[in-house]
């Protein structure tokens, strides 16, 4: 009892030294550069004359270079306050590779819908020419309920699917970082149309008797882009609990959810998503350090849910026959681009160069503060900060748009476009397929920097920037890899 006392004493006190340094750093860089520049105005102010003063005031360029400097200095101090955080370390990640025999060419799935008897003819014509052109490969995974003649769709196929990727992906997680699962402090699962009862999270603690009092969130209903939520709640988590582990699990469930009815926007879903999960170790353990792959670097949220257009863009619902499917409508590409355009406007803050961070701000500023209506949107150069872009493999349609908005080149569209061929749409781990790829292919090095890019219904655009500890490279060591 006396040494759990001093431990938390302990830890206090390290809080308090926290909270002071970061107080200290606050009033160095923001509040003393604040102070400096109101003294120098006010000298100005002393010196010149009035009439000089009435028409500084009165002059927009000046007036706008003041307040951009304001702006600069506020920034310069919150980005260094941040900087201070306690560092959160991915230990590793693994991503669930299905059994070879539930690979489905799409010659084999387009059969498969013919024979079930389901479907107009017109529907598996549309069927057909969407698969065609969706960007899948011949390499990607059913469950098994799906696979059979016709579909076995109900509760016990589901769970075993859910089980299958769960397990199979915490497993090698497992055994890769030689954690025990007891020694998990946060649980935390996303999976977006799977809700059974006990809950997804509930089927992990009992696999793997996790211990009482561990914490577990179970998000549910935040489509594709909910994996960097996951992230995002871990993160707090851990930043408020020293010395833990958080294990995050993404995934979709696909066998509740295959639609039955022959509405096209509903249709389309079928042809992209596929199966496929990922377990993810993160720690704020200063032991982790040096055996970790990368540190967490930051986390940008953005939800776009007031717009009408965005929130109805994707959406559950039943069809005119009662059939359950989820609606893809034609509008998705343009919600996606602007959602992007919206978090990335926040995060160039925090990643970019100062150059193009001035770039920006200073178009801005003419554009909105001196109405100039002659400026053009200017798009940050993301790739002077980022060497990785991790792009939620969602469809070619989408893909082919942010390509755009953010000017990259193929070769670093790869990532994503590869996922989409060898695994399909697998929902909020296509992430992490992704990432995998680029381990595979060793391009991660030492100090490089990661951006995961995830969208999903709501609207929601979120994004995750890593930072490499060290060369990754899986030669020699392939397990929880699905590129082996």
């Amino acid at each position: 009892m006396g040494s759990e006392v001093s431990t938390t004493d302990m830890d206090l006190k390290d809080s308090s030294s926290a909270v002071i340094k970061n107080r200290t750093i606050l009033i160095f860089t923001f509040f003393v550069p604040l102070l400096l520049f109101l003294i120098a105005v006010q000298f100005q102010l002393i010196h010149l004359k009035l009439d000089l003063l009435s028409q500084l005031c009165s002059n927009s360029n000046h007036r706008a270079i003041i307040i951009s400097s304001i702006v600069l200095l506020f920034l310069f101090g919150l980005y260094s306050v941040k900087q201070r955080s306690p560092p959160i370390y991915l230990v590793d990640f693994t991503c669930y590779k299905p059994e070879k025999e539930q690979k489905t060419p799409v010659k084999l799935f387009l059969e498969k819908l013919e024979v079930s008897g389901l479907f107009k003819e017109e529907s598996l014509k549309f069927q057909q020419r969407i698969s065609s052109t969706s960007g899948l490969g011949d390499e990607t995974y059913l469950p098994k309920g799906l696979m059979t003649e016709p579909p076995n769709i109900c509760m016990k196929e589901a769970r075993l699917e859910a089980e299958a990727v769960m397990f199979g992906a915490l497993d090698t997680l497992f055994a890769k970082t030689g954690i025990n699962p007891t020694e998990i402090d946060f649980l935390i699962v996303n999976c977006g149309l799977f809700n059974p009862t006990p809950s997804i999270t509930a089927m992990i603690v009992n696999q793997y008797k996790l211990r009482d009092d561990i914490r577990s969130y179970n998000l549910a209903s935040m489509g594709c882009s909910a994996g960097v939520i996951s992230v995002d709640l871990a993160k707090h988590l851990l930043k408020a609990n020293p010395n833990s582990y958080a294990v995050v699990l993404s995934t979709e469930n696909l066998t509740l959810n295959w639609y039955l009815g022959n509405d096209r926007s509903m249709l389309l879903s079928n042809c992209i998503f596929r199966m496929g999960g990922a377990a993810i170790l993160l720690s704020n353990k200063s032991s982790d350090k040096t055996r970790s792959k990368y540190k967490l670097v930051h986390t940008v949220r953005t939800h776009k849910g007031a717009d009408d257009k965005s929130y109805n863009c994707i959406q559950q619902r039943e069809d005119e026959n009662g059939k359950v499917g989820i609606s893809l409508r034609k509008e998705l590409t343009a919600v996606a681009g602007d959602a992007l355009k919206s978090n990335i406007t926040t995060l160039g803050l925090l990643v970019l160069p100062i150059s193009e961070q001035l770039m920006t701000l200073l178009l801005f500023v003419r554009s909105k503060l001196l109405k100039d209506s002659r400026v053009k949107p200017y798009t940050p150069d993301f790739k002077l900060a980022i060497d990785h872009f991790c792009i939620h493999a969602g469809g070619r349609a989408i893909l082919d748009e942010l390509q755009k908005t953010l000017q990259l080149t193929e070769w670093h569209m790869e990532l994503s476009r590869r996922t989409l061929y060898r695994f399909g749409n697998t929902s909020s781990s296509s992430l992490w397929y992704e990432l995998a790829y680029a381990e595979a292919d060793g391009r991660v090095a030492k100090g490089d920097r990661v951006w995961q890019i995830a969208l999903g219904s709501g609207f929601k655009c979120n994004s995750a920037i890593w930072k490499a500890m060290r060369h990754v490279s899986v030669v020699g060591d392939w397990e929880g890899n699905p590129w082996a």
